[in-house]
């Protein structure tokens, strides 16, 4: 069964697309011609303004497109909203926005205190990766997903502690604190291993996890989140099975597996970073060393 039967809105999400372009129009006002409004502030560049867009691109695609419809049918494409919302599009907004705006949001007393907190390494470790493997807890998912605003919530709270996760990683703040060197290649890997549990829950299950992938009436009522309800009501439809020729348990699994390969792709490409960064720093600091020392040398 066509997935178009839900209709325009449910497709392609309009106001979701006049938000982002509020959002984008209000970002280039703030970076161009708002700019010396702050006390410190740099002109945009072409790199910041790519990534911003990317992101806002991004963004759109995962949740706002038939991508995010198609999250909750499919167990497989909910789990490529999930790693590529929050292992994607954070760390291309923090790198996207310049520095002197983060500054100046960080700065403010109540938000530095909760911030400056939350992008310790170790405290955003463990509330990221606890709150992903709390939120896929079959009972847990399967409520979240029956409630439109708690599953609202519980995404802008998650996607917060991505942002918190990556600062350490990509921020580029002139004095923020931040990871270096060896430091940030543990700091990848512990994100890997602790997101391990949460894909093996979901990859070697041999029974169908969720109530909301799985039995009609839960399904229906988690559709709601991008569906109107006036528009299902019009629709005889049993379940998800109706969309696709897959078993459950078998996109549950793909769905694990897909989220485990995402993650190592982006965890892999922004190790290789790190390791010649810090790769490349070590042999500007040899070089400096040695020419120090035949300096003193010559002396």
């Amino acid at each position: 069964m066509p997935i178009s039967i839900f209709g325009f809105p449910a497709l392609w999400s309009p106001y979701f697309i006049v938000v982002l372009l509020f959002i984008t129009v209000l970002f280039f006002l703030v970076t161009t011609k708002w700019r010396k409004g702050f006390i410190v502030s740099e002109p945009l560049t072409k790199r910041q303004a790519i990534l911003f867009l990317t992101a806002m691109i991004v963004l759109y695609t995962v949740k706002g497109s038939p991508l995010d419809l198609m999250g909750h049918i499919m167990m497989t494409y909910h789990m490529v909203q999930m790693a590529v919302l929050y292992l994607v599009v954070p760390p291309l907004f923090v790198k996207a926005i310049p520095w002197w705006i983060w500054k100046s949001v960080i700065n403010v007393p109540v938000i530095k205190q909760i911030f400056s907190f939350s992008t310790r390494p170790l405290i955003s470790l463990i509330f990221f990766n606890g709150l992903f493997s709390f939120y896929h807890i079959p009972l847990i998912f399967d409520f979240i997903k029956m409630n439109e605003a708690l599953h609202s919530l519980y995404t802008v709270i998650l996607f917060f502690f991505a942002i918190c996760m990556w600062w350490p990683l990509v921020n580029e703040q002139p004095k923020g604190h931040g990871l270096h060197g060896l430091k940030k290649i543990g700091y990848i890997f512990a994100n890997g291993i602790l997101l391990t549990p949460a894909c093996a829950l979901i990859i070697f299950a041999s029974s169908p996890l969720y109530a909301t992938y799985s039995d009609g009436t839960a399904w229906l009522k988690a559709m709601e989140l991008c569906v109107p309800s006036s528009t299902l009501s019009g629709l005889n439809l049993s379940g998800p099975e109706l969309f696709s020729n897959m078993a459950v348990v078998e996109d549950q699994k793909t769905g694990g597996i897909v989220m485990k390969i995402i993650q190592e792709i982006v965890y892999g490409v922004v190790l290789a970073q790190v390791f010649f960064e810090w790769f490349r720093k070590e042999q500007e600091d040899a070089e400096k060393i040695t020419e120090e020392a035949l300096a003193r040398h010559n002396q």
